[in-house]
Formats: structure tokens, C-alpha cells, sequence
């Protein structure tokens, strides 16, 4: 039984069977020491999962870790990055064996998946948070970045759109349905697929890209800012999955502005040039990950949504944690 933070350690964080040949020190010491290969940068990346944020208190553990390492994932995707290594701080409040068993064999298992190895990090009383630092490499001058958006790109997605708010919303009891659609669409809430074989497979095409973790119109305003260009949104071309459309009981239109506002969905947006379409088409295939053209880049400094050509008034915003919304 664990009796104090260093018995966690031992029996629960110290146990990870991967060992990458570019890990020189791990867990034990005060600092890990990992071997860089040359010509490459590392991508770091950090994010906090807060119990009554981003989870409830009494959600299974076991998805509460896949959701927390699989959205730093996608961080280091969004990059076109390779998952190498990662740290983790936990603060709980109490030592709970029964919730940290699931937490860790499902963290673990995600990670061997990736081929990204635990090398440290903390473990404290509090009330119950995690943190992450995810650590990739890519190659110098191959980094996908925000800012690199051109008038006449395209603009695409990874996958379907929506899912994770639909899944938030039965979450949290502010919609009901049936119980085999339910299931689906909470697991797509806790269980994204970081979509790391996408963004390795754009270094080079994509001229910008980040990931979809604050809602469509959130983010794309990030490549809007960053790139000094404007980008239009074709909502009739937004990926929507059956089950989504199924939640919202056929009416398109809600479905629309739900994949437009859902956070957390971890898919990736970019943009590349009309030139590329072959070059990403066949960059692509062996993914096995759909994607679709949802817009264009324009001259000009603001994100607009289109439906038949013409320009929409929806008011809608993405996830803001000091925010409330009611999209």
C-alpha cells in the first residue's frame, strides 16, 4: 500500500516499461537528462486538467488520464512534432489506490502507444489537478506554426466536429438521449485520437496549423492574428458525424454551430496551397484519417462564416476558462 508521495512514485509512476535509448536518467534524481539528435528542435508543451473544469471529481480515472495525455498530444501534433517524453504533477487529495490503479494502467498504455516515456515530475496533497509537460522533436526548419497562412490556402480540418460538446453535454445532464448514442459520444468526449501521424506528414505542406482544443471559431482567429490574413468558413463543408447530427435530432443548423464552438475536440485545423492538394491527398493516405476543406484564406483581418455564399450573423464563441457561454 502506498503510504506517502515516494510510495506513489515507486509503485505507481516508476513502472513504465518503455525505456527510449534517448532517455540517459529518468525518474530518481532531481532532473532527467535526455539526448537531443541534431538538427532538430524539441516542442514542449504544457497543460492543466483541474477536476470541475475540464472532468467532474467522481469521473473514471481511467479516461480522465487518456484525456489528459492525449490533449498534450495533440499539442505536440499541431507542431508536426514526434512525442519523445513527459512529466506530470499530481495533486491529489488523498492517496486513493482505486483511482490511481485505472489513472495509471490507462496513462501507460497511451504512452507505450506513442512511444513517449514518462521522465519525471511531482506529486503533492491538494485538491485534484494534473499537469503536463510534453516534450517532441522535429526536425529544424519543419515546424508547423500559426503564422504561416496565405492568401488563396485552403483551410481543412482532421475528422468530425462536435462530438466532445455533445458528449460534455450529456456529461453534465443538460441533454438526454439514447443510451447506446450516449455512450458513443461520451467516449469521443474523453477519448480523441491526438493526431500525430497528420501532423508528421505535414511538415512541409501545411503552411499553418494548431490544434482544436477551444472551438473552431476560437482557434482559427489564432491563425487569423498570427498569420495577418482573414479566413472564411463554408459551414455547409463542416465534417458532422451521424451520431452528432442524431443528438441534435436532424436540425443541421445546430449541429453547425456546435462543431464551430465545441472545444476539446483535438482535431487539427491548417491551412496549405491549392498547389499542395495532390502532395497532401497522397501525404495523407497511409493516416487513415479523413480531413476536410472547410474554407479559404483571404485578404483582410477577420474570421467570417459563409453558407451558400452568403455571409452568416451567428453569434458564437469557442471555450474560455474565465468565461461562462451558453453556445
Amino acid at each position: 500500500m502506498a503510504k506517502n508521495e515516494f510510495d506513489i512514485i515507486k509503485h505507481y509512476f516508476a513502472q513504465q516499461q518503455l525505456h527510449r535509448d534517448d532517455v540517459a536518467l529518468a525518474i530518481g534524481d532531481d532532473c532527467a537528462l535526455v539526448d537531443v539528435p541534431a538538427d532538430h528542435y524539441i516542442a514542449v508543451s504544457t497543460d492543466s486538467l483541474v477536476a470541475g473544469t475540464h472532468f467532474l471529481a467522481d469521473a473514471d480515472p481511467a479516461l480522465v488520464a487518456y484525456k489528459a495525455l492525449a490533449s498534450n498530444l495533440s499539442d505536440l501534433a499541431a507542431m508536426g512534432a514526434t512525442p519523445a517524453w513527459v512529466s506530470l504533477a499530481l495533486t491529489l487529495p488523498t492517496i486513493d489506490e482505486a483511482w490511481l490503479a485505472p489513472f495509471c494502467h490507462s496513462f501507460f498504455e497511451l504512452a507505450n502507444q506513442y512511444n513517449i516515456q514518462l521522465i519525471g515530475g511531482d506529486t503533492t496533497k491538494g485538491p485534484l489537478s494534473i499537469t503536463l509537460t510534453v516534450q517532441g522533436l522535429v526536425p529544424r526548419g519543419q515546424a508547423l506554426t500559426r503564422s504561416g497562412a496565405q492568401v488563396g490556402d485552403d483551410v481543412y480540418v482532421t475528422g468530425n466536429l462536435g462530438d466532445s460538446a455533445a458528449g460534455l453535454a450529456l456529461i453534465l445532464n443538460q441533454h438526454h438521449c439514447d443510451a447506446n448514442l450516449a455512450s458513443v459520444l461520451i467516449e469521443r468526449h474523453f477519448k480523441a485520437s491526438p493526431r500525430i501521424s497528420v501532423g508528421e506528414s505535414l511538415r512541409g505542406i501545411a503552411s499553418a496549423a494548431l490544434d482544436i482544443s477551444d472551438g473552431v471559431v476560437a482557434d482559427v482567429k489564432h491563425i487569423v492574428d498570427r498569420s495577418k490574413v482573414a479566413i472564411e468558413i463554408d459551414v455547409e463543408q463542416l465534417p458532422l458525424s451521424a451520431e452528432l447530427l442524431a443528438f441534435c435530432g436532424g436540425d443541421r443548423q445546430r449541429a453547425q454551430q456546435l462543431a464551430l464552438s465545441s472545444g476539446e475536440e483535438y482535431e487539427l485545423c491548417f491551412t496549405a496551397s491549392t498547389v499542395k492538394r495532390d502532395a497532401l491527398k497522397a501525404a495523407l493516405a497511409h493516416t487513415n484519417v479523413k480531413y476536410s476543406c472547410i474554407g479559404k484564406v483571404k485578404a483582410g483581418s477577420n474570421l467570417s462564416l459563409l453558407q451558400l455564399g452568403k455571409p452568416l450573423t451567428w453569434q458564437l464563441s469557442g471555450w474560455d476558462h474565465f468565461v461562462v457561454t451558453n453556445n
